[in-house]
């Protein structure tokens, strides 16, 4: 690892973080059976996964997952078109439900936004509540997390890259000072 690169989290780390993340979901979510996870393409996703797979072991039955694209919902579609639209699959109705939008890092807060206008085509949860592995502070929106993996402190034009596994990499989370090139 370069020596301007930081590492934030390393795998066991962010195996420890993840656990936490489940256990705090699952305390506050103590006795709903209507809960459902919703990763947030692209770093999302997967620790959306790993989270179910905590919950259904803590509360002893399957944990619904799915994945939200928000390409076409997001507020600077004119100033750059997305690189890839990757599917958005829910395959369970959302009404009713207590939705937990998982995301790999929370910045100024509009992807989350756009995350929850995607899933007002999908129908109306009676709750939706927010995961996020790393929040890195810089807000635009009024948006917060309910359960927050590692708050740090960042430069704007720094960049926190969340490495996993499933993309055929050693898990860490690295911060890249003034957006350095990997």
């Amino acid at each position: 690892m370069t020596e301007a690169l930081k590492q934030l989290l390393s795998k066991r780390a962010i195996a420890l973080v993840l656990k936490d993340l489940a256990d705090k979901i699952a305390c506050r979510n103590r006795g709903n059976t209507a809960v459902v996870l919703i990763g947030i393409q692209r770093g999302g996703v997967h620790l959306a996964v790993r989270i179910s797979r905590l919950l259904e072991a803590l509360w002893q039955q399957p944990v619904p997952v799915g994945n939200v694209d928000v390409s076409m919902h997001r507020d600077d579609l004119d100033h750059r078109l997305p690189a890839h639209v990757h599917p958005t699959e829910i395959p369970f109705d959302l009404n009713g439900k207590t939705v937990v939008l998982v995301d790999d890092v929370l910045f100024h807060g509009r992807t989350v936004r756009a995350a929850m206008d995607a899933l007002n085509d999908f129908g109306r949860p009676q709750s939706i509540q927010l995961a996020v592995l790393v929040d890195r502070g810089h807000r635009e929106l009024p948006i917060s997390a309910d359960y927050t993996g590692k708050t740090i402190e960042t430069a704007v034009e720094d960049r926190v890259d969340v490495l996993l596994e499933e993309d055929g990499m050693t898990d860490s989370v690295v911060l890249k000072p003034n957006g350095l090139a990997s």
